[in-house]
C-alpha cells in the first residue's frame, strides 16, 4: 500500500467530532493591506464577546501573529505534526485569553508523515474543535500554494483589500486562480470583503462594488460585504508597539470599526455547526489537495 493510499485510510477511519468550531479564514490578494492586523483585533473582539478563540498563523516561515501579539511561542504546529507535542503544548497564551498557534513549516510536508504521525496529528486537531468556539486562520497574502490550499479548504473566507487599485487587482487574481483551484467548490464557501484603510464608508461600498461586480461576471463568484475599517495612524502605533490595536488604542476610530465588524459577523453567522466543518475538516481537505499534486 503507498502512502497516499494509507493517508485516504487514515481519513477515512476518523471520526468527525459532534462539536466542531467555527473556522474563518482571513486571506488577502496582497500584502501589506493590514490582514494580519484585522484578524488578530477580530479575534479579540470575539473573545470579548464570550467566544472561546485560537488565531493559525498560517503564514509559514513568518512570525506576523506573534509579533503583532508581542508574544514569543515556545512551539508551533511543525512540533506537533514531527516531535509528538500535544495540541496542548502549541496553543500559545495571547493578549485576554486569546490563544495562537504559530505555524512554523509543518504544512508543506503533510504528506511525508508516516501512518502513525498522521493518526495522532487527526487526533490532536479534533481536540481542537473541542477547545475553541473559533478557530481564525491567517493566511499568508497573493496566490502562493499553501494562500489557496486554505482558501480552497475553507468554507468562510474574509477578503482584505484597500482602495489601492494593485490591492483591489490583486484580490481579484486570488479570487480567479482561487477558482480554478480543483478543490474550490463556489457553492459552499461564504467570502466576505473586508474594506480597510478607508476614507469613508462609501469608499468601502465602492471596492466591494468593484469586486463583487467582476467576481459574479467572470467567476461566477458571489461576493458578500462585511464592512470597513477606516484608515486611522493608531493601527500604525498599534503595530509599532507590539499590542493588538483594541487594547492599545480602545477608543479609536478603526478599533470602532472593528467592533461593529464583528458584531455583523456574529449576527450573520452562516455557517452552521454541523458534523461536516471545523478545523479537523479543514485539515483533512488539505491533506486529500496535497495527496493530489
Amino acid at each position: 500500500m503507498d502512502q497516499a493510499e494509507q493517508l485516504r485510510n487514515i481519513v477515512k477511519m476518523q471520526s468527525i467530532p459532534r462539536s466542531v468550531s467555527r473556522v474563518i479564514t482571513v486571506t488577502s490578494g496582497k500584502g501589506g493591506v493590514g490582514k494580519t492586523s484585522i484578524a488578530v483585533n477580530l479575534a479579540l473582539q470575539l473573545q470579548r464577546m464570550g467566544k472561546k478563540v485560537v488565531i493559525l498563523d498560517a503564514d509559514f516561515g513568518l512570525a506576523n501573529i506573534e509579533v503583532m501579539l508581542g508574544v514569543r511561542p515556545t512551539a508551533n504546529l511543525a512540533d506537533l505534526m514531527f516531535r509528538g507535542r500535544s495540541l496542548t503544548d502549541i496553543v500559545m497564551p495571547g493578549p485576554e485569553g486569546i490563544g495562537f498557534i504559530s505555524g512554523g513549516s509543518g504544512i508543506k510536508e503533510l504528506t511525508s508523515l508516516k501512518r502513525d504521525q498522521i493518526f495522532y496529528v487527526m487526533q490532536s486537531l479534533a481536540e481542537l474543535d473541542n477547545i475553541a468556539d473559533i478557530v481564525l486562520v491567517d493566511t499568508g497574502a497573493g496566490i502562493a500554494e499553501s494562500v489557496l490550499d486554505f482558501a480552497a479548504a475553507s468554507e468562510e473566507i474574509l477578503l482584505v483589500a484597500t482602495p489601492e487599485p494593485t490591492s483591489i487587482t490583486d484580490a481579484y487574481a486570488l479570487l480567479k486562480t482561487l477558482n480554478r483551484t480543483k478543490e474550490f467548490e463556489a457553492e459552499r464557501t461564504v467570502i466576505k470583503l473586508i474594506a480597510n484603510r478607508v476614507n469613508s464608508q462609501q469608499e468601502g461600498q465602492d471596492i466591494f462594488y468593484k469586486l463583487s461586480t467582476v467576481a459574479e461576471k467572470f467567476l461566477n463568484i458571489q461576493l458578500e460585504y462585511l464592512g470597513a475599517v477606516v484608515n486611522d495612524e493608531s493601527v500604525s502605533k498599534a503595530i509599532i508597539q507590539q499590542k493588538p490595536l483594541l487594547i492599545s488604542h480602545p477608543s479609536s476610530a478603526a478599533s470602532n470599526a472593528i467592533r461593529e465588524l464583528v458584531d455583523t459577523l456574529e449576527g450573520e453567522e452562516v455557517i452552521k455547526k454541523d458534523e461536516g466543518k471545523g478545523i479537523k475538516k479543514l485539515f483533512t481537505s488539505l491533506i486529500h489537495a496535497k495527496m493530489r499534486k
